[in-house]
């Protein structure tokens, strides 16, 4: 865009973003969740970045917290406290090392000192004579509230400083000479100046929760918000109730710390409770590494942090570098990959699926989410994109957990421009040019022609995907060629293609086609469940699928099943039942079933491939990416031991096997007070 489209939109990110931060940080009331406040300022930064004149004093990217509570006596810090820019990638991270080496060539020579984000409340600790005299939340960065006597309910919270002995003996024990000859030479200053911060556990978040619906009280939204609002309750005693837990991280005072890593060394030795997963690293790629490995494995910690932070570890480097804006130059938030961020909707197209139903999908600008590149977003109907009152251009809010595909949360009309355009849906197939219609009491849109060419082609992807016959190497680019030259129109003409059909082709030599002849005659014997999933019934999934296998035993005894037979099946409702009942009566189903046999295709019937019952009786939820099991092996290996595989969770849920990035099964975990296991727990149990 150019300056003067920069220039406006700069303007309505202000005004949106101070919007959600007021409401936060004074009237404590979230209006979204802090990683879309973070989107839109990083949007901000990188434009103010483009075009540096069009920064002003006023910029959310140039000030710090907000304003003040009036609930308690104001507190001017020593020092003013600042926060930190954010990065989401090694891009980021390399660009900001750039920009450290462009003032100081030698920045990050002494390497860097990482520490976990602890998603709570940041204060400062005056201690005077070696008692606790103030303690103070965070404000503005110039002006916080005076909190002492919350703060002094903290456990975690030293009343009174360790004495010299006990300092000097932890000093002794670190190795560092400075610091012992620094004590030695000046014993402990008179006043002394600490920072950290205040959270909750998750434990005591969840008690705090069920406590709130027995009195039928709100509940809280997420930790953060419980531990800010429990730090600013007026009677102390509440405060205490609630057990908050704090870290501290930075020491203000001069007690001859060289390097960042040595404040850590003092605040132990002070007595206060420093985070042990704090780590030196000694160059951007260690810093990679350990911020990539806690995003794996911060859902075993007892709080929740949202990245690292990464510091210049030499104190007179980090100084020299100096502040812009609100931030250090020699500090960064490495985030974690967001699983929302914010985005412009370009375009709006419609697909069509295996069953006909017309699909809107939105074109989005690219941007990252959950540690991918997004550029597409289902809008799922008609009622959905209405429900939104979204227009093509529009900035929206999109979200991604785990390996679902991405959403539109929500539309900010507070950024519209005036060019925005509404979306009509067709009212012709866009493949196959036939009718649409949408039924009555039905939320989509079908083609009406159930011989579009595209319903045909889903159908084929789905036939030799993954979770169905598992045809690796026969992809939709192949299945494409095959279709468009007439070789193939259903899912059984697989079975008919020869070698010197694909020799012909495009792409295809002699290895490839012998590749890929094999690839289908590996698959002439498929299990049951395997075959019923892959042709596709609407409403069956893999675990319908296996349910029918495992209680029909055979496909001739699932296709003759009444609709009242399917429905008295554990799992199994009145609709889905309806749905499988209908599709083997259908005469063109019974065709295709016919062909795979006239093919040579085998269907095997159901056998129990359970080999122990290490896993007998109990049910298993799978959410995000394993380390190193595919989700298929780690189902397969439950089912092998005599266990059960859901796919939502439930009090019934024994364990939730948890993966990188989970989605909203985490949450429904913890809240039912599920056991959360890691692959390397879960791996155990087969010992």
């Amino acid at each position: 865009m150019n300056k003067t489209e920069a220039s406006a939109r700069i303007d309505k990110l202000k005004e949106l973003i101070n919007k959600y931060r007021y409401s936060r940080l004074v009237l404590d009331t979230q209006l979204v969740e802090e990683n879309i406040e973070d989107s839109l300022k990083k949007e901000l930064f990188d434009l103010e970045q483009q075009y540096p004149d069009l920064v002003t004093p006023d910029s959310p990217t140039q000030r710090v917290g907000g304003q003040s509570l009036d609930k308690f006596e104001k507190f001017t810090h020593p020092a003013r406290m600042l926060s930190f820019n954010d990065a989401f990638n090694p891009e980021d991270m390399n660009d900001w090392v750039a920009r450290m080496e462009r003032i100081e060539s030698n920045a990050v020579k002494s390497g860097f000192y990482c520490e976990l984000k602890i998603d709570g409340l940041a204060i400062e600790l005056i201690y005077r004579d070696r008692l606790l005299s103030v303690g103070s939340t965070r404000g503005d960065g110039f002006v916080g509230e005076n909190v002492t006597q919350n703060i002094k309910t903290i456990e975690a919270v030293p009343l009174s400083l360790n004495s010299d002995e006990e300092i000097l003996d932890e000093f002794k024990k670190s190795k560092r000479s400075h610091l012992i000859k620094y004590f030695e030479d000046n014993g402990l200053p008179s006043e002394i100046v600490v920072r950290g911060e205040v959270f909750i556990g998750l434990e005591m978040f969840k008690k705090v929760n069920e406590e709130q619906k027995k009195a039928g009280e709100a509940t809280y939204a997420n930790p953060r918000n419980l531990a800010a609002g429990s730090l600013r309750q007026l009677d102390p005693s509440i405060t205490a109730n609630r057990k908050l837990n704090s870290f501290a991280y930075s020491l203000v005072t001069d007690m001859g710390q060289q390097v960042h890593e040595d404040e850590h060394i003092i605040l132990h030795a002070l007595g206060f409770k420093t985070n042990s997963h704090n780590k030196f690293c000694k160059n951007i790629e260690e810093v990679n590494d350990f911020r990539n490995k806690w995003e794996v494995e911060r859902d075993v910690l007892d709080y929740e942090i949202d990245g690292v932070v990464v510091l210049v570890n030499d104190n007179s480097i980090f100084d020299g570098l100096g502040i812009v804006g609100k931030a250090p130059r020699a500090g960064i938030a490495y985030k974690f990959a967001p699983k929302q961020a914010t985005t412009i909707v370009e375009d709006i197209f419609v697909s069509v699926g295996r069953t006909g139903t017309l699909t809107p999908i939105a074109m989005l600008k690219p941007v990252e989410i959950g540690g991918a590149t997004v550029s597409r977003a289902t809008l799922h109907n008609e009622d959905e994109i209405t429900r939104l009152g979204l227009k093509i251009g529009d900035t929206v809010v999109v979200g991604r957990a785990g390996d679902v595909i991405p959403d539109i949360i929500s539309v900010l009309p507070e950024l519209r421009t005036g060019k925005e355009k509404f979306f009509k849906f067709p009212s012709k197939c866009p493949v196959c040019n036939e009718a649409v219609e949408r039924k009555d009491g039905e939320s989509a849109y079908k083609c009406v022609n159930h011989d579009c060419p595209a319903q045909r082609r889903e159908a084929i992807y789905h036939f030799v995907s993954k979770a169905g016959v598992n045809m690796d190497g026969l992809g939709p680019k192949i299945i494409d060629q095959l279709m468009d030259v007439g070789l193939i129109s259903d899912s059984a003409d697989l079975y008919k293609i020869k070698k010197a059909d694909l020799l012909n082709l495009d792409r295809f030599a002699d290895k490839s086609a012998d590749n890929l002849i094999s690839t289908i005659y590996d698959h002439r014997k498929i299990s049951l469940d395997r075959f019923i999933y892959s042709l596709g019934i609407p409403n069956v999934g893999s675990e319908t699928a296996r349910d029918l296998a495992k209680h029909f035993k055979t496909l001739d005894a699932i296709k003759n099943a009444s609709a009242e037979d399917l429905n008295a099946i554990e799992n199994i409702g009145d609709v889905v039942a309806k749905a499988i009942s209908g599709w083997f009566r259908k005469k063109s189903n019974q065709k295709l079933l016919d062909k795979f046999n006239e093919v040579g295709v085998e269907i095997e019937d159901y056998k129990s491939d359970t080999k122990s019952q290490k896993f007998a009786g109990l049910s298993f939820v799978l959410t995000g990416t394993l380390p190193t099991l595919s989700r298929e092996q780690a189902e397969d290996i439950i089912r092998a031991n005599g266990g059960e595989v859901s796919s939502s969770v439930s009090k019934k849920t024994s364990y939730l096997l948890l993966g990188a990035e989970p989605g909203s099964k985490y949450d429904k975990a913890r809240e039912l007070g599920v056991r959360i296991i890691s692959e390397l727990e879960f791996l155990s149990m087969l010992k």
